[in-house]
């Protein structure tokens, strides 16, 4: 394996779609991107930190890194995944893998921190292993979301794009303002809206995460 490991890149903020089923186990795609990757083929190691970026950078902040330290983290797991990524033997238990290995790292960049050499065992004294699982669970589900949203976000026309990107502004931008800057009626934002949210939730992506396993 000779794919080089990129810079870990903070997800941009937005909502995730509504909950759904967990699509993980025997993932094709995850597995066949490993596959790929094995081989050294470089795109399907860029998809595969596209995809579970989020995923990592969600455990660093759980672990209230900075953006350095979460940086250091993300680095430091993507590096270990080259030298492992022979070894993992079910392709789909690689989002599993992903996760253990930064909350490990976390562990390690606050026992430094703060001079606690046995940080990690104390902090797995105080977490029952199901607790874990669940949260391990949620991450990788929230990582899902995350990028099938963005997926979705990317095949929506560029103006409907604009559109989504201002109704979601905090605080929350007028409907005149955004009449203005988009050229379109005030009585079209709304309509526009529900017609943005239904092409998202109707896209394949998305709606994988809807079907029941």
């Amino acid at each position: 394996m000779t794919a080089e490991a990129p810079s870990v890149v903070a997800p941009p903020d937005l909502a995730g779609p509504p909950a759904g089923a967990d699509s993980r186990r025997d993932d094709p795609v995850t597995t066949d991107l490993v596959t790929r990757a094995r081989t050294g083929d470089q795109q399907a190691w860029d998809a595969l930190v596209e995809r579970y970026a989020p995923l990592t950078w969600s455990i660093c902040r759980r672990y209230r890194l900075g953006d350095a330290d979460a940086e250091d983290v993300g680095q430091t797991v993507w590096l270990q995944l080259v030298d492992h990524l022979e070894a993992i033997r079910e392709p789909a238990a690689l989002p599993g893998w992903l996760a253990t290995t930064t909350r490990r790292e976390c562990l390690r960049v606050l026992g430094a921190a703060r001079g606690q050499l046995a940080a990690e065992r104390g902090l797995g004294a105080e977490i029952r292993s199901d607790e874990q699982a669940e949260s391990v669970e949620r991450e990788l589900l929230a990582a899902e979301r995350h990028t099938a949203l963005r997926e979705a976000f990317a095949d929506l026309p560029p103006r409907w794009q604009r559109l989504m990107v201002l109704l979601i502004q905090d605080p929350p931008v007028p409907y005149a303002e955004i009449s203005a800057r988009l050229g379109i009626p005030v009585g079209s934002v709304g309509p526009y809206r529900s017609r943005c949210l239904d092409k998202l939730r109707r896209h394949p992506a998305i709606a994988r995460l809807a079907r029941p396993s």
